[in-house]
């Protein structure tokens, strides 16, 4: 059984009410699309606007950004999240400029060879900058054609899921100057009409050709067997602050285990409990290099933080110490001691920018 076609309607009902004024849809530059694409992934419009603007203003284009060091990229991304994204663009930035000439590739296919940029990213990229006939698989869209094609497969078996991705070849527009405003369609009806819950079925362009609305059964699909598996964590954070009002921050490791949390970001001094963080205290005058005294602890109230697959409760020690303390033992953490406005400049984790901002 064929498709329905849905390409013509999509592209005359984005025109009419799809989003229209975001910034990144008033061009057709692969760099400015590729980091809104980027930065969408998993965050909200809302959240992204401000970060898409400060981010253009300091590293106007593909050039910029690659020359950019690790810790420009990471201080403009701090507090967005998902911070391998940002590790990522920079790598990719520097692979368009080494690899092919400072210049985006017009293709999905060689779009997909990029760090960073999954089959959904290349085709977005390629069909609003380049027309390229390349369908585009998100959470959004999904949820948007399993409704209307009452798909039945399960989503968590790889078979299923390139079925899905045939289909949405399927669909795609017959001409490539569609391309822009038909992926869009499909992006604004997942994000505003075609909702997890309750989604808004009368203000849909594809209710009269959607299988799962004239079944009363929207919120069944999309189908997914497989549930997401939180976890919890607990971490004691070490303020330590010396006489001057300065903070000690140490780089997180770029990557390996539970050390990918927070991962090349600067932070305090962190511990697996509240045991280890006493004994860091207690060695605290063999540490630094000269000897000094705790002139003040404060223990701030626990902070949840959420993550996609575990929730951090973070407990938060301030210790003020006497002395003016230079230098820790940096053969062992690689860090600094910073006063605030510089911690702020850094690559900060959100709630540690939180905590740092209230102190």
């Amino acid at each position: 059984m064929m498709p329905p076609v849905i390409a013509p309607t999509l592209v005359q009902w984005q025109a009419q009410h799809g989003r229209n004024h975001l910034p990144w849809q008033a061009t057709r530059d692969p760099y400015r699309v590729w980091l809104s694409e980027i930065m969408l992934q998993q965050t909200q419009v809302a959240t992204v606007l401000g970060y898409y603007s400060r981010f253009l203003a300091a590293l106007p284009d593909v050039a910029a950004l690659a020359a950019a060091s690790t810790d420009d990229v990471m201080a403009l991304w701090s507090g967005l999240g998902y911070y391998s994204r940002a590790r990522n663009l920079h790598r990719c930035a520097q692979a368009v400029m080494r690899e092919h000439g400072g210049q985006f590739p017009r293709s999905a296919a060689v779009l997909a060879t990029l760090p960073g940029i999954g089959r959904t990213t290349a085709a977005a990229i390629a069909a609003f900058c380049f027309e390229e006939r390349s369908a585009i698989l998100d959470a959004n869209v999904k949820r948007v054609l399993t409704r209307v094609l009452a798909f039945e497969g399960d989503l968590a078996q790889a078979a299923q899921e390139k079925a899905l991705w045939a289909l949405a070849e399927q669909l795609l527009p017959e001409h490539g100057h569609d391309m822009p405003r038909y992926t869009q369609a499909l992006m604004d009806l997942g994000a505003t009409v075609c909702t997890p819950r309750q989604p808004a079925c009368s203000q849909c362009p594809l209710q009269a050709v959607c299988q799962a609305h004239q079944a009363h059964a929207a919120e069944r699909y999309p189908i997914k067997t497989r549930k997401l598996r939180r976890s919890s964590q607990a971490w004691w954070l070490l303020f330590l602050r010396d006489s001057a009002g300065r903070f000690w921050l140490q780089r997180r490791p770029e990557k390996g285990g539970a050390n990918a949390i927070w991962a090349g970001l600067f932070s305090p001094l962190i511990y697996p409990d509240a045991p280890a963080l006493e004994q860091a205290l207690a060695s605290l005058p063999t540490t630094l290099t000269s000897t000094v005294r705790i002139a003040q602890r404060r223990d701030l109230p626990v902070l949840a933080h959420v993550l996609t697959h575990r929730d951090l409760f973070l407990h938060p020690v301030v210790v003020q110490l006497e002395a003016d303390a230079h230098v820790l033992d940096v053969a062992r953490d690689e860090g600094a001691w910073c006063s605030p406005a510089q911690a702020l400049a850094l690559g900060l984790p959100a709630p540690v920018r939180k905590l740092m901002l209230e102190f």
